[in-house]
């Protein structure tokens, strides 16, 4: 049985077993050197860095290492939260790494995530505009600052309804044009009066409580289910797509 992850108990979150599951490999590029870069499909529960705590040291990156243990330099380029599955690329050298840094910084990266939430926002497609910093209380949280938050927008499109536990919730595309920490649990749980969807992430156990929201499913629904970039070995443009588990 695996350690349990990590818990902030001040902040009353259940705990997630670690899954049992490795990253599933989407594609693998590499040259003659043994550089590249490698895409996953990360499961829902698993870190992609090693956290704070002794029992939060089970991640992608150290997976990922262990399977391609040539690898140098420091492989992670971006990340998802633990709760979060989806799409991943890592670099398997320190120049690659460097190539997919400056694209993810230039926001060339094409990312787009499925998620469904509690309830239905009042327009079917738009933009979250709202600034984002950390909770001065709990670090471990986002809040809308206008005055003092960094720039957080994020493309929003309902795609879809359907019953979830007796409650009518909307499969979302969330597109996000800034890459914020929580960005989009946080804009689609903020209120819809107040710029947001006010339609929290089913599962999610951080914001979703803020507006009394019940849980109606056992995790985060919310996946990184397209990722695109060009590629540094080739100069291509490289699109990837794995539809979420639920």
């Amino acid at each position: 049985m695996p350690a349990r992850a990590a818990i902030d108990p001040a902040l009353g979150l259940a705990a997630d077993l670690r899954p049992d599951a490795e990253p599933e490999i989407v594609e693998l590029r590499g040259d003659a050197a043994g550089g590249g870069w490698v895409v996953v499909n990360k499961p829902s529960g698993l870190c992609s860095v090693p956290g704070l705590s002794p029992d939060a040291q089970d991640c992608v990156l150290y997976r990922i290492a262990e399977m391609f243990p040539e690898a140098a330099g420091p492989m992670i380029v971006h990340r998802l939260d633990m709760q979060t599955s989806g799409l991943l690329v890592l670099a398997l050298d320190a120049e690659t790494h460097r190539e997919l840094s400056v694209q993810f910084e230039r926001r060339t990266v094409g990312k787009a995530y499925e998620a469904l939430v509690d309830g239905v926002p009042p327009e079917r497609a738009g933009v979250v505009d709202l600034p984002m910093r950390s909770d001065h209380a709990h670090r471990l949280i986002q809040v809308v600052d206008r005055v003092q938050g960094r720039e957080a927008r994020t493309e929003y499109e309902v795609v879809g309804e359907e019953a979830v536990r007796g409650a009518r919730c909307a499969r979302l595309r969330l597109g996000p044009i800034t890459g914020r920490t929580h960005q989009l649990r946080l804009h689609c749980a903020h209120p819809w009066e107040d710029g947001g969807l006010g339609c929290p992430i089913l599962g999610d156990n951080l914001y979703g409580p803020t507006l009394g929201v019940p849980h109606r499913a056992d995790r985060l629904l919310l996946h990184a289910g397209l990722l695109a970039f060009d590629d540094p070995l080739t100069g291509e443009r490289v699109s990837f797509s794995v539809p979420p588990a639920f």
